[in-house]
């Protein structure tokens, strides 16, 4: 066999092997659609039900002091002591500790101005807490160590916008691992089916090639009345003939 004939062959086998592909999820193609509803709707439900905005807001205040004295009272915002006035006067239900988790302290390109960040699932608590944490910290790190170079910069706004976007890509993912697994079932129930389906699974077994293939005949059912008379038609031609 030269190299012409081995590429027709072989371009003839990518044809038939295609075609059976094809041929397998078309027979089967309701299980892959099924499945990718079902995977996509699972995804998104999930999706809905877990998700939970998370809204950020924060103040900015100015602390007077130089860089090592600045480091100590930055870790002072965040003390129990002020945790627990600030929960107290919320009246919030978590603990100091929960509170000072959600506030981050950071400063402003080296400058003497401190940025209170806090998130929440609530926009107003949120900002209640970053403007209640400032205004803590200033009183009471005048009593603690009688500073009093703190001042109020900007105070807290109620941010409605969520920093975690709604998205629906578990719906998406659910999609293509329902498709994957559609046409995968598809696939080990073929194999598991022992139907011929086909001349090309017939030629396979009987290692021959198929001569003819029978079509399948739909039988007219007649009504009731026709199939009286057809019967008293054949019964007069009996008569006839007698």
């Amino acid at each position: 066999m030269n190299d012409l004939q081995r590429d027709y062959v072989g371009e003839n086998m990518k044809d038939i092997n295609l075609r059976e592909f094809f041929g397998v999820i078309r027979r089967r193609l309701w299980i892959v659609i099924v499945m990718s509803i079902l995977f996509s709707a699972a995804g998104y439900f999930y999706n809905n039900l877990s998700y939970t905005p998370i809204y950020e807001t924060s103040t900015r205040i100015i602390i007077e002091a130089d860089n090592n004295y600045m480091s100590t009272l930055m870790v002072m915002i965040k003390d129990p002591t002020m945790m627990e006035k600030v929960q107290s006067e919320l009246g919030l239900s978590r603990s100091p500790e929960s509170i000072a988790n959600q506030i981050d302290i950071n400063r402003v390109d080296e400058s003497l101005v401190i940025k209170i960040s806090v998130t929440d699932q609530d926009p107003k608590v949120a900002m209640d807490i970053a403007n209640l944490t400032a205004s803590t910290f200033k009183s009471e790190v005048k009593e603690i160590l009688d500073f009093t170079d703190v001042q109020l910069l900007t105070e807290a706004k109620e941010n409605k916008t969520p920093i975690n976007a709604h998205t629906n890509n578990m719906a998406i993912i659910g999609l293509i691992a329902g498709l994957i697994l559609g046409v995968g079932l598809v696939f080990l129930i073929d194999s598991l089916d022992e139907t011929v389906n086909g001349k090309g699974q017939v030629e396979e077994i009987i290692d021959a090639p198929v001569i003819g293939v029978i079509p399948k005949i739909k039988l007219k059912k007649f009504p009731i009345n026709d199939h009286e008379k057809i019967v008293e038609l054949r019964e007069e031609k009996i008569s006839i003939h007698e």
